[in-house]
């Protein structure tokens, strides 16, 4: 199962080339790296992440690489955690959520709506009498 790293304290202009390198020299094969950048510069933002294989490799990266000075700037590593909801998730699941009693409300309407709807196709047809035999079946030793 592999392992996404966070790696922090990164030096500004730092490219993605230059860390997957870093890592590649001094741990070996990593899976992915991926380096955060302003949208407007392109440079890099000061931290970004590293995948790599399994949590064995990750700690061994995290030992060996965790206060490794790095262009004069000393990297910080760790385990990422999951990304946090952002507000506007959040504000979408809460809204879902008031939502669904309307739908069950609006549910409920149709299906009284369709209910009668069948119930006066059925009394056009005469076929209410078979109905009631079949919801009040005679029961067996009383058939004529």
């Amino acid at each position: 199962m592999s392992v996404r790293l966070y790696v922090g304290n990164l030096p500004r202009d730092l490219s993605r080339e230059e860390l997957e390198a870093l890592f590649s020299q001094e741990v070996g094969e990593v899976a992915t790296t991926k380096l955060i950048t302003d949208r407007k510069t392109g440079k890099c933002r000061g931290f970004g992440f590293v995948t790599v294989e399994s949590e064995e490799v990750a700690d061994q990266v995290i030992e060996k690489l965790n206060g490794y000075t790095f262009k004069d700037n000393p990297l910080k590593i760790e385990k990422a955690n999951d990304k946090p909801k952002s507000e506007a998730k959040e504000k979408e699941e809460a809204a879902a959520e008031k939502t669904l009693p309307a739908t069950a409300a609006i549910t409920a309407k149709i299906t009284k709506t369709m209910g009668g709807v069948l119930k006066s196709i059925l009394r056009r047809l005469n076929i209410a009498p078979w109905i009631r035999k079949l919801r009040n079946p005679i029961p067996a030793g009383q058939m004529p």
